[in-house]
């Protein structure tokens, strides 16, 4: 039996937030274990997806040195997750578009295959992981067609990514138990707890 082939994903790794948490450091290049969060991510996200964009605002040249086109929220101020999903979307070369967060170095080596999976069994427009009871809504795959609907959700006001997943009919993917895959470094606490290992 073959098979259905994933068709081709663009992956977007959002870097494009204050990082208020972290005092402001730009999160994606906070150094665990010797290397920017960014390289964790990248080395476990990249191979996943077929073109990999990296969505900042700050520090451009520094993000560059990964390789990867970087490319700037062309919403100002900082509107959140959804100004880089939008990003994305329109830049992407291809017609499924990734997205985790700069912060999860340890996110799962199937997310995008087991997203992509829901997405065709079920005709949704976005898929978005959940694990532990909680949804992980940075962690989606969406089909660029939901530009539009993107677009009026941002220009009525919008910013809550649950809230367009609601408005999108997303579908959610259960990864059970395996919460520490999702674990966000968002403060100097939790860096310190991911620098011991706990």
């Amino acid at each position: 039996m073959n098979l259905p082939t994933q068709p081709p994903v663009t992956g977007v790794v959002l870097c494009g937030g204050r990082a208020r948490r972290m005092d402001g450091t730009d999160k994606g290049l906070v150094v665990l274990r010797g290397r920017p969060l960014i390289a964790h991510v990248l080395e476990r996200f990249g191979p996943q997806v077929d073109e990999v964009l990296v969505n900042a605002n700050r520090n451009l040249d520094t993000y560059r040195g990964f390789g990867r086109s970087v490319i700037e929220d062309d919403i100002a101020g900082f509107p959140g997750p959804l100004a880089g999903v939008r990003c994305g979307l329109t830049r992407a070369a291809h017609a499924l578009v990734a997205t985790v967060p700069c912060d999860a170095p340890a996110l799962p080596g199937d997310l995008v295959a087991r997203l992509a999976t829901a997405l065709r069994e079920q005709g949704a427009m976005a898929a978005v992981a959940s694990s532990g009871g909680r949804t992980q809504p940075v962690f989606a795959l969406y089909r660029r067609d939901c530009l539009p609907a993107l677009d009026a959700f941002l220009a009525a006001g919008g910013r809550k990514v649950d809230d367009w997943h609601t408005q999108l009919g997303a579908v959610h993917v259960d990864f059970g138990s395996a919460a520490d895959a999702f674990a966000n470094i968002n403060t100097p606490e939790d860096l310190a707890r991911a620098e011991r290992g706990a």
